[in-house]
């Protein structure tokens, strides 16, 4: 039986496919450079979706447990980073008051995250046949076992998505004030304080806990790149023999350009915001934005330092200092061009990010050779 023409689920379905034709539009110019940059190694990076779960069959339980659990939170997350586009607040606030029974909100939940996960289980069927057609020896003896791991976490993603949009539209509980705040006193001046505490209070009030509050996902967002290209890295220098290392140290070079691209576009849009605000405070707003301009390299440097420790004091004949120091300089000099080349038009700035991305992927290539 058809639902009726205007049914919740209906109208859930068609706002999350705008969404998405949104999104998609949003991000033409980058991926018109990423299909142009990566189509070589397209078909390599679609083979690795599901090698996860075909893995996880063939290890110990500690190591098959954490493969599985990864593969499962990196297939749900593309639900949670776009679940304000599929189910907005204003469309929350609007449907409440509405006759909707649970069971209409949880299949309505569940279709629009079979629209994200739905295209995801094709390419795990890509991903899964180049492996069978592959055979290769460490899949034979537990072939059967991870087929159903795959499948198991493929279910598992869809249905963690469907319980991030129905926790979203849940009312929030009403919080008891609290009893710990101090009682009011009278104010004391303590005499102006060092500039540079002064810098460093406002940054943090003004762009460090903004990006943690209500919905914004700025601060998880950079947390995830942070910890996506400190492991990036760690694995590329750790070798492992399954997985080429030029594949890691792609990896590492897009979390690690990602990284300061992104804080640097958050810190510049907090700026527009704030600007116009802080035009009559009695504070040099310039010399605060500079300074949240260049903590946003701070991130960046944390990685290359993580980087730098190891492999310059590494001593193998297979792994190549040159390549290392060469790595860091223009890793580097890249996140400088980031952050100081803000006037650039969209493609630009596109075009530099995955130049950037390409090149040190290309120098990274030869670390082991």
């Amino acid at each position: 039986m058809n639902p009726p023409p205007y049914s919740y689920l209906r109208f859930r379905t068609h706002m999350a496919r705008h969404a998405l034709r949104q999104f998609v539009a949003s991000l033409q110019s980058s991926l018109e450079i990423v299909l142009l940059a990566f189509a070589p190694v397209m078909l390599g990076l679609i083979a690795c979706v599901a090698l996860p779960g075909l893995l996880a069959a063939t290890q110990p339980w500690p190591q098959a447990l954490a493969l599985f659990g990864g593969q499962v939170l990196v297939a749900s997350a593309p639900v949670w980073l776009l679940r304000k586009r599929l189910h907005p607040a204003e469309v929350m606030v609007w449907s409440r008051p509405l006759p909707i029974t649970p069971r209409q909100r949880w299949a309505a939940d569940a279709a629009v995250a079979g629209m994200i996960v739905g295209p995801l289980a094709l390419a795990y069927i890509v991903s899964t046949a180049i492996w069978l057609y592959q055979w290769p020896d460490w899949l034979r003896p537990a072939a059967p076992q991870a087929l159903l791991l795959t499948v198991l976490s493929l279910l598992l993603a869809w249905a963690i998505s469907t319980l991030t949009l129905a926790r979203r539209a849940r009312i929030p509980a009403a919080r008891k004030p609290s009893h710990s705040r101090p009682a009011p006193a009278a104010y004391v001046s303590r005499g102006p304080a060092p500039r540079a505490l002064t810098l460093a209070y406002y940054w943090r009030q003004l762009f460090w806990h903004p990006f943690w509050r209500a919905e914004n996902v700025v601060g998880v967002q950079q947390t995830l790149l942070l910890a996506g290209a400190l492991l990036s890295v760690a694995v590329w220098l750790w070798h492992p023999p399954l997985v080429p290392p030029a594949l890691w140290g792609a990896c590492a070079a897009l979390s690690l350009i990602l990284l300061t691209d992104r804080g640097d576009k958050a810190v510049a849009e907090q700026i527009a915001l704030l600007r116009p605000i802080a035009a009559g405070w009695p504070l040099q707003t310039d010399w605060l934005f500079r300074c949240a301009m260049l903590f946003s390299l701070l991130p960046g440097l944390c990685v290359m330092a993580c980087f730098a420790l190891p492999a310059l004091s590494r001593a193998s004949p297979s792994f190549s200092h040159t390549v290392a120091i060469v790595w860091l300089c223009f890793a580097g000099l890249a996140q400088i061009a980031i952050v100081a080349l803000r006037r650039l038009s969209v493609r630009g700035r596109v075009g530099l990010v995955f130049g950037a991305i390409i090149i040190l992927t290309a120098i990274g290539s030869e670390l082991w050779n």
